[in-house]
């Protein structure tokens, strides 16, 4: 079924989260508050709590409970109209293996992750399931199992696709401001170098980002950060936006309190983005010929925090 013919029958959607962390919860809460058949696809511990008590929702305004449909299993995501991909950069291959055999032809997949490449990636797995690129700003944590904080923003940009003017608007309609552009390239580059930029400080510090930018010496080294990174994305042919500058300093502006979700992994010691993150810039810089001095030594030193410190032998 065409999902533009079946919204025009029924103005609601339904929708999978698969990977449901912080930000798939926190947009998958919204989408359910206002109607929308939702699914959230995660890990058990996270899944029982929802299951139990309800997708809690804390933001600055509000503390809610939500009823949503809850799963472990990829198979969830059979008959829907879009799913929004949220797992880490890490696992895309795997988790788009695993959704593969339940995809409805007609099903949209967005792919709401941090990096750049990975709606390339799912389509390699995908083959010809309809696939398109978004650009997420939102600044979230899971606060406890089933728990999501909302700390600000929230907005999407996706690139164009046969279904997407229907899905902008439902989602504008739930409270999630989007918007269709043939710009996500240059978005998803955007966010990388912001991503570039700060996550990697916050991990190694475990500092949210507005405690980073006032602290001497860190601007100069964000600024460092950023031009390899815009270095490496002109030699690459990405026409980066006038405004990455100043969407770069006004992260901690919007997000003062966040901490990074690179801080937050290392934090539970789980793995982190980082390959996918100042890593892709070390790589594509290494293949341009771009050199990426600040970028490398960011990624070497989150690697070394995720190896396991050996106990010392007294």
């Amino acid at each position: 079924m065409n999902m533009l013919n079946h919204c025009a029958a029924s103005p609601r959607l339904s929708i999978a989260v698969m990977g449901a962390g912080s930000v798939g919860c926190y947009f998958g809460a919204l989408l359910a508050r206002a109607g929308h058949s939702v699914t959230l696809i995660g890990r058990a511990s996270h899944m029982q709590a929802i299951s139990q008590h309800g997708l809690r929702l804390q933001t600055a305004t509000e503390d809610l409970n939500i009823p949503v449909t809850t799963s472990t299993e990829a198979s969830a995501v059979a008959g829907t109209d879009v799913v929004l991909f949220c797992v880490k950069s890490t696992d895309t291959e795997a988790a788009a293996a695993q959704i593969k055999p339940h995809l409805a032809a007609h099903t949209q997949v967005l792919s709401l992750q941090n990096g750049v490449d990975n709606d390339q990636r799912l389509r390699q797995v995908l083959g010809q399931q309809p696939v398109a690129a978004a650009v997420v700003y939102v600044a979230t944590a899971m606060a406890g199992p089933g728990h999501v904080r909302h700390f600000g923003r929230g907005e999407l940009v996706i690139a164009p696709c046969l279904q997407g003017d229907a899905i902008a608007a439902q989602f504008s309609a739930a409270g999630i401001p989007t918007q269709v552009s043939d710009g996500v390239l240059a978005a998803l580059w955007q966010k990388l170098i912001i991503n570039c930029v700060y996550n990697a400080l916050s991990a190694l510090t475990q500092q949210p980002y507005g405690w980073l930018v006032a602290q001497q010496g860190v601007p100069a080294v964000m600024q460092d950060i950023a031009a390899e990174c815009k270095a490496v994305a002109l030699a690459d042919g990405v026409q980066l936006p006038t405004s990455v500058d100043e969407a770069v300093a006004a992260i901690a502006r919007t997000m003062p309190r966040q901490l990074s979700s690179t801080a937050q992994d290392l934090a539970r010691s789980k793995p982190t983005e980082i390959d996918h993150l100042n890593g892709y810039v070390v790589q594509r810089g290494q293949a341009l010929g771009i050199a990426t001095p600040s970028n490398r030594l960011l990624l070497v030193l989150v690697q070394l925090k995720q190896i396991p410190t050996p106990k010392q032998e007294l």
